[in-house]
């Protein structure tokens, strides 16, 4: 493959990654913002501990998608970095799967994480892999 296709396939995939961090940017930074105080119906005896609960896990998703957004510059050369930050996201997807198994499928907004979580970061895994198989195979024919 010559230079000119890797760049492009390079840009484009740090292209949707870009968009896609705007997502666990965009709702970490409105759960750490927010917490739970939109939430109705929550005992108060048990809300200080559940937004503060809920607070430091939208801080850890807006920390992952700045961890995305690290490995955007050097994509090809950052799988390690990158391979574990999507494994983490699939964990946690995998976890939203068992509660839409055992007691049903979550609403909008949860659905679209889970399609996230499961669908759109093992597509740019073997994405990112891809890329960087292909410019370790290009640099090492040069």
């Amino acid at each position: 493959m010559a230079a000119g296709p890797l760049l492009r396939e390079k840009r484009l995939l740090q292209g949707a990654i870009l968009i896609a961090c705007l997502v666990p940017l965009a709702a970490g930074g409105a759960g750490m913002i927010a917490g739970v105080s939109n939430v109705p119906g929550i005992d108060p005896a048990f809300r200080i501990n559940l937004d503060s609960h809920f607070r430091y896990l939208s801080g850890l998703l807006f920390g992952v998608g700045l961890g995305f957004l690290a490995c955007l510059p050097q994509i090809e050369q950052r799988s390690l970095a990158f391979r574990l930050l999507g494994l983490m996201v699939v964990i946690g997807g995998l976890a939203r799967l068992t509660v839409a198994t055992a007691i049903g499928p979550p609403g909008g907004a949860h659905m679209f994480a889970l399609i996230m979580e499961l669908g759109v970061v093992p597509a740019l895994l073997f994405w990112q892999w891809r890329v960087a198989r292909n410019h370790r195979d290009f640099a090492g024919a040069r």
